[in-house]
């Protein structure tokens, strides 16, 4: 199933999916490793979350085929452990394997041998999804079993977000490996990648790291899951809550914030939509170290490549990292004034 409470932000525009999550980003260096109860985990998700509001797009699944560009920057600067705020990976605790994870995913029927799925190549995973049909019966069960552990956490759900969580899983059932992100109302890029080019998608170094790319990083963030260590959460970057609410969490559990990534949102608030002042405070205002990073998306809309750009065929974005630190420096000293500033004036190199 995917994130439960995956709702617009307070302002429209602000957030690039409707979520933050904490999710550890190497080590697992989290307090709470015991997994407590259902109604723990949603007084959780209702203590860190703000009132929802409107967001335009349907963050299905990411438009940044480049999202695995800075995983050289991770390494460089010794990100790992800690907390992040951000989206992250479509997870299902459910699942044994990423072969089971992905035809509940897609409604596809899972092999009767799913346990010697375990640890295959993700291209033979990608060959079975390919050849098989939908199963309506596999498309029913999931539905089933996905809709009582949600309703089992007990997080508040009114018809609007039940609807669209049955919206998100027949998005998925119709379109399978071609799902792609789309926004209400625009016209949606067909160069945005799909989901199985994400999958696919390679680091720097043309090493796809995806966690479904192979066994292990799926198994780790699965586990993750089981503990309730993911936690879904619907905020506002410059809003007055959330991000207060999960930087306190994290100080609280003596974690500093590893990572918060934000795509291209201070570019909207930057502009039309403002905000930035606020969410610059509350971003600086988290718990961190040196070795705490800003994760953020350029798509060109300056009419500039950025000098990290990696050329290749339907890759329309550029990932990069900022240190906290720095960014924290550079808006004390009132270097931030435009989204230019932002996303050139500062960044670590491969």
């Amino acid at each position: 199933m995917r994130s439960i409470t995956r709702r617009a932000a307070t302002r429209p525009w602000l957030v690039a999916a409707a979520l933050a999550q904490l999710l550890a980003l190497g080590e697992v260096a989290v307090a709470r490793a015991q997994r407590g109860t259902d109604s723990a985990f949603a007084a959780l998700v209702a203590r860190l979350s703000e009132n929802a509001g409107y967001f335009d797009s349907d963050n299905i699944i990411s438009n940044e085929e480049s999202y695995l560009q800075i995983t050289t920057q991770l390494a460089k600067v010794g990100t790992h452990g800690g907390a992040y705020i951000g989206v992250g990976p479509d997870q299902n605790s459910l699942s044994r394997n990423r072969a089971e994870f992905l035809c509940r995913l897609f409604g596809k029927p899972v092999p009767a041998d799913i346990d010697r799925w375990t640890g295959r190549p993700v291209r033979a995973v990608l060959a079975y999804l390919d050849r098989m049909p939908t199963d309506s019966a596999a498309v029913a069960e999931t539905r089933r079993l996905s809709s009582e552990r949600i309703t089992s956490y007990g997080v508040p759900l009114d018809a609007h977000d039940r609807a669209m969580i049955e919206r998100y899983r027949g998005e998925f059932i119709a379109d399978g490996l071609d799902t792609r992100y789309s926004s209400i109302g625009r016209n949606n890029r067909m160069d945005y990648p799909t989901f199985r080019q994400l999958m696919l998608a390679t680091d720097r170094n043309g090493r796809m790291a995806s966690y479904l790319a192979e066994e292990e990083p799926y198994q780790f963030i699965r586990s993750m899951e089981a503990r309730d260590l993911i936690v879904p959460v619907v905020g506002n970057v410059a809003g007055d809550k959330a991000v207060k609410a999960v930087g306190q969490y994290a100080a609280e559990h003596h974690l500093t914030v590893s990572a918060f990534y934000l795509s291209n949102v201070e570019q909207y608030l930057l502009g039309r939509d403002g905000g930035f002042d606020e969410y610059a405070r509350n971003l600086v205002a988290l718990p961190r170290d040196s070795t705490s990073v800003v994760i953020r998306s350029y798509f060109g809309r300056l009419g500039l490549a950025h000098p990290l750009y990696v050329s290749a065929p339907g890759n329309i974005s550029t990932s990069m990292i900022e240190t906290m630190d720095s960014f924290a420096k550079r808006f004390a000293g009132g270097e931030l004034r435009g989204y230019a500033d932002v996303v050139f004036g500062s960044y670590v190199k491969p």
